[in-house]
């Protein structure tokens, strides 16, 4: 008979259904999994609440109540979700489930656990987060082409990063990017004749949800 201490736990901020604001799966009902904590401090982070507190639940709580909902989709997120240890253990349970499993994850920590069935959505610091410094290149080798990168950009500066760090490491080849501005600091249009004055093979995201329902925590 087992004990607590061999069921698997993770600290979870909050499992909610909504639609997805972002990726390529934008606009479609999701399971979203927040898991607390993160060792990243980004100066455009919308997602503070999560960096404490939660509840302590076991694969099978989460996956149970993931089910409720009925979902194709589900997206782990945080925080930082592999900031916990049994984040990949999670990510393979929910694949084995036959959900369509997406992971956010600020790329400062390694993905190589991560089930190659899983969509990882790499989020690569720009200099106005403050914390690229804390980017782990050796990551972006390991990403398919099923995978995405993401890159919040604030001002012009920002984007001349992510340029110049698309071209050195030949991330459109690898799989897809998306640039997104960063909301209430620059304007979605501005990004969007950026990248169509320069021709950049990447996908301009929006946080569909906020234009819904605003900085809205669970939305």
């Amino acid at each position: 008979m087992s004990s607590d201490a061999d069921r698997p736990r993770l600290r979870i901020t909050e499992i909610f259904y909504s639609l997805q604001g972002e990726t390529r799966t934008v606009g479609l009902p999701t399971v979203f999994v927040r898991l607390t904590g993160c060792p990243l401090r980004c100066s455009y982070c919308d997602t503070t609440y999560a960096f404490t507190g939660g509840q302590w639940m076991t694969h099978a709580e989460v996956l149970d109540r993931v089910a409720e909902h009925a979902p194709r989709y589900v997206t782990v997120t945080g925080g930082e979700p592999l900031a916990q240890r049994g984040c990949p253990a999670l990510l393979r349970a929910l694949c084995d489930a036959d959900y369509e499993v997406s992971l956010e994850t600020s790329g400062a920590l390694d993905v190589a656990p991560v089930d190659a069935r899983v969509c990882i959505v790499l989020d690569l610091k720009t200099p106005s987060s403050g914390e690229s410094e804390r980017n782990l290149y050796e990551n972006l080798e390991r990403l398919k082409p099923t995978d995405q990168v993401k890159l919040v950009v604030v001002d012009r500066a920002d984007y001349e990063w992510a340029r110049q760090a698309m071209d050195h490491h030949r991330l459109p080849a690898r799989c897809e990017v998306l640039l997104s501005p960063a909301y209430g600091q620059l304007p979605a249009g501005t990004l969007a004749d950026w990248i169509l004055e320069d021709r950049l093979p990447v996908r301009l995201q929006i946080q569909l949800h906020k234009y819904l329902w605003g900085d809205v925590a669970g939305r």
